[in-house]
Protein backbone atom coordinates (compact mmCIF):
# COMPACT_ATOMS: atom_id res chain seq x y z
CA UNK A 1 0.00 0.00 0.00
CA UNK A 2 1.42 3.50 -0.85
CA UNK A 3 0.14 6.81 0.81
CA UNK A 4 1.12 10.29 -0.22
CA UNK A 5 2.64 12.74 2.20
CA UNK A 6 2.82 15.25 -0.19
CA UNK A 7 2.11 16.29 -3.60
CA UNK A 8 3.91 13.57 -5.90
CA UNK A 9 5.71 11.98 -2.65
CA UNK A 10 4.86 8.84 -1.31
CA UNK A 11 5.78 6.60 1.21
CA UNK A 12 5.22 2.71 1.24
CA UNK A 13 3.47 1.00 4.65
CA UNK A 14 2.76 -2.81 5.09
CA UNK A 15 -0.46 -2.77 6.40
CA UNK A 16 -2.30 -6.53 7.22
CA UNK A 17 -5.52 -6.48 5.59
CA UNK A 18 -6.23 -10.15 6.49
CA UNK A 19 -8.96 -10.62 9.47
CA UNK A 20 -7.50 -12.46 12.18
CA UNK A 21 -8.04 -16.14 11.88
CA UNK A 22 -9.19 -16.97 15.91
CA UNK A 23 -11.66 -14.22 15.34
CA UNK A 24 -13.31 -15.25 11.55
CA UNK A 25 -13.36 -18.98 12.28
CA UNK A 26 -14.55 -18.59 15.70
CA UNK A 27 -17.17 -15.88 14.61
CA UNK A 28 -18.66 -18.06 11.08
CA UNK A 29 -18.74 -21.04 13.65
CA UNK A 30 -21.32 -19.12 15.92
CA UNK A 31 -23.28 -17.03 13.16
CA UNK A 32 -23.87 -20.79 11.21
CA UNK A 33 -25.07 -22.50 14.42
CA UNK A 34 -27.65 -19.46 15.01
CA UNK A 35 -28.72 -19.23 11.29
CA UNK A 36 -29.04 -22.90 11.37
CA UNK A 37 -30.87 -23.23 14.54
CA UNK A 38 -33.17 -20.24 13.40
CA UNK A 39 -33.83 -20.20 9.67
CA UNK A 40 -34.23 -22.71 6.96
CA UNK A 41 -31.65 -23.45 4.84
CA UNK A 42 -31.22 -21.93 2.11
CA UNK A 43 -31.29 -18.64 3.97
CA UNK A 44 -29.30 -19.97 6.62
CA UNK A 45 -26.47 -20.77 4.15
CA UNK A 46 -26.78 -16.92 3.01
CA UNK A 47 -26.85 -15.27 6.66
CA UNK A 48 -23.78 -17.28 7.70
CA UNK A 49 -21.67 -16.38 4.17
CA UNK A 50 -23.11 -12.38 4.78
CA UNK A 51 -22.27 -13.02 8.56
CA UNK A 52 -18.51 -14.54 7.57
CA UNK A 53 -18.00 -11.68 5.39
CA UNK A 54 -19.09 -9.19 7.61
CA UNK A 55 -16.89 -10.03 10.68
CA UNK A 56 -14.09 -10.19 8.56
CA UNK A 57 -14.64 -6.82 7.69
CA UNK A 58 -15.48 -5.30 10.90
CA UNK A 59 -12.17 -6.94 12.20
CA UNK A 60 -10.21 -4.96 9.34
CA UNK A 61 -11.62 -1.72 9.18
CA UNK A 62 -10.94 -1.92 13.55
CA UNK A 63 -7.24 -2.38 13.01
CA UNK A 64 -6.79 -0.95 9.58
CA UNK A 65 -9.59 1.82 8.99
CA UNK A 66 -9.49 -0.12 5.65
CA UNK A 67 -12.52 -2.22 4.01
CA UNK A 68 -10.67 -4.83 1.73
CA UNK A 69 -11.65 -4.88 -1.71
CA UNK A 70 -12.35 -8.61 -1.65
CA UNK A 71 -14.96 -8.17 1.62
CA UNK A 72 -16.64 -5.59 0.30
CA UNK A 73 -17.35 -6.88 -3.08
CA UNK A 74 -17.46 -10.20 -2.06
CA UNK A 75 -20.07 -9.01 -0.25
CA UNK A 76 -21.91 -7.18 -2.92
CA UNK A 77 -21.65 -9.88 -5.66
CA UNK A 78 -22.65 -12.60 -2.88
CA UNK A 79 -26.03 -10.34 -1.78
CA UNK A 80 -27.30 -10.15 -5.67
CA UNK A 81 -26.14 -13.78 -6.25
CA UNK A 82 -28.19 -14.53 -3.22
CA UNK A 83 -31.44 -12.28 -3.97
CA UNK A 84 -32.73 -14.85 -6.91
CA UNK A 85 -32.24 -17.60 -4.68
CA UNK A 86 -33.97 -16.29 -1.77
CA UNK A 87 -37.35 -15.20 -3.97
CA UNK A 88 -38.27 -18.07 -5.60
CA UNK A 89 -41.29 -16.28 -6.76
CA UNK A 90 -39.81 -13.94 -8.80
CA UNK A 91 -35.98 -14.51 -8.83
CA UNK A 92 -35.55 -11.99 -11.87
CA UNK A 93 -36.54 -9.16 -10.27
CA UNK A 94 -35.12 -9.67 -6.85
CA UNK A 95 -31.63 -9.69 -8.92
CA UNK A 96 -32.59 -6.68 -10.70
CA UNK A 97 -34.02 -4.58 -7.32
CA UNK A 98 -30.64 -5.55 -5.59
CA UNK A 99 -28.59 -4.43 -8.31
CA UNK A 100 -30.41 -1.39 -8.07
CA UNK A 101 -30.52 -0.95 -4.08
CA UNK A 102 -26.52 -1.49 -4.44
CA UNK A 103 -26.44 0.93 -6.95
CA UNK A 104 -28.52 3.55 -5.47
CA UNK A 105 -27.16 3.50 -1.45
CA UNK A 106 -23.98 3.41 -3.12
CA UNK A 107 -24.57 6.59 -5.25
CA UNK A 108 -26.00 8.31 -2.05
CA UNK A 109 -23.50 7.56 0.26
CA UNK A 110 -21.01 8.62 -2.60
CA UNK A 111 -22.97 11.98 -2.92
CA UNK A 112 -22.54 12.34 1.41
CA UNK A 113 -18.97 11.86 0.94
CA UNK A 114 -18.25 14.00 -1.82
CA UNK A 115 -20.18 16.95 -0.17
CA UNK A 116 -18.40 16.68 3.54
CA UNK A 117 -15.04 16.55 1.21
CA UNK A 118 -16.30 19.94 -0.64
CA UNK A 119 -17.36 21.54 2.53
CA UNK A 120 -14.65 20.49 5.22
CA UNK A 121 -11.97 20.30 2.75
CA UNK A 122 -10.78 16.46 4.29
CA UNK A 123 -12.24 13.19 3.83
CA UNK A 124 -14.62 12.06 6.25
CA UNK A 125 -15.84 8.62 4.68
CA UNK A 126 -13.96 6.26 2.67
CA UNK A 127 -14.32 4.61 0.07
CA UNK A 128 -14.44 1.38 1.34
CA UNK A 129 -17.60 2.49 3.31
CA UNK A 130 -18.96 3.81 -0.11
CA UNK A 131 -18.19 -0.18 -1.54
CA UNK A 132 -19.91 -1.64 2.08
CA UNK A 133 -23.06 0.82 1.02
CA UNK A 134 -23.55 -1.00 -1.92
CA UNK A 135 -23.38 -4.32 -0.01
CA UNK A 136 -25.96 -3.01 2.16
CA UNK A 137 -28.23 -2.23 -0.66
CA UNK A 138 -27.97 -5.66 -2.68
CA UNK A 139 -28.64 -7.73 0.91
CA UNK A 140 -31.39 -5.77 2.40
CA UNK A 141 -34.73 -4.47 1.42
CA UNK A 142 -35.30 -0.76 0.83
CA UNK A 143 -36.94 -0.20 3.72
CA UNK A 144 -34.30 -2.00 6.10
CA UNK A 145 -31.53 -0.16 5.05
CA UNK A 146 -32.16 2.94 7.18
CA UNK A 147 -32.32 1.03 10.57
CA UNK A 148 -28.77 -0.75 9.34
CA UNK A 149 -27.57 2.91 9.37
CA UNK A 150 -29.10 3.87 12.61
CA UNK A 151 -27.34 0.81 14.09
CA UNK A 152 -24.34 1.45 12.86
CA UNK A 153 -24.70 4.95 13.82
CA UNK A 154 -25.79 5.11 16.70
CA UNK A 155 -22.71 1.79 18.04
CA UNK A 156 -20.17 4.87 16.30
CA UNK A 157 -21.55 7.48 19.01
CA UNK A 158 -22.09 5.07 21.81
CA UNK A 159 -18.38 4.31 21.70
CA UNK A 160 -17.02 7.38 20.95
CA UNK A 161 -19.15 8.68 24.31
CA UNK A 162 -18.08 5.72 26.31
CA UNK A 163 -14.01 6.31 25.05
CA UNK A 164 -14.82 10.09 26.39
CA UNK A 165 -16.13 9.25 29.35
CA UNK A 166 -13.30 6.86 29.96
CA UNK A 167 -10.87 9.72 29.63
CA UNK A 168 -9.68 9.35 25.83
CA UNK A 169 -8.81 12.21 24.33
CA UNK A 170 -11.75 12.36 21.45
CA UNK A 171 -11.59 15.53 19.24
CA UNK A 172 -13.49 16.38 15.68
CA UNK A 173 -10.11 14.89 13.97
CA UNK A 174 -10.85 11.57 15.73
CA UNK A 175 -10.99 8.81 13.33
CA UNK A 176 -13.69 6.17 13.70
CA UNK A 177 -13.83 2.69 11.49
CA UNK A 178 -17.49 3.26 10.50
CA UNK A 179 -17.32 0.17 8.92
CA UNK A 180 -16.59 -1.97 11.99
CA UNK A 181 -20.20 -0.69 12.81
CA UNK A 182 -21.57 -0.92 9.31
CA UNK A 183 -21.20 -4.53 8.98
CA UNK A 184 -22.11 -6.09 12.30
CA UNK A 185 -25.43 -3.73 11.45
CA UNK A 186 -26.02 -5.34 8.41
CA UNK A 187 -25.49 -9.07 9.31
CA UNK A 188 -27.97 -8.34 12.39
CA UNK A 189 -30.58 -6.46 10.13
CA UNK A 190 -30.44 -9.15 7.70
CA UNK A 191 -30.73 -11.83 10.33
CA UNK A 192 -33.45 -10.32 12.02
CA UNK A 193 -35.94 -9.94 8.86
CA UNK A 194 -35.10 -13.29 8.14
CA UNK A 195 -36.00 -14.29 11.26
CA UNK A 196 -39.12 -12.00 11.08
CA UNK A 197 -39.98 -12.28 7.72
Amino acid sequence: MTIEVEAGETIGLEVDLRPSAAILIGGACVIGLISALSLPWPVAIASTVLGTLMIAGADVDARTFLLPDLITFGALFCGVLAAPLLDATDPWAAAVQAIARAGGIAGVLALFRWGYGWIRKTEGLGLGDVKLAAAIGAWLPLEAIPLCFVLATGGALLTVMAARLSGQAVMRTTRIPFGAFLCPSLWIVFFAGSVTG
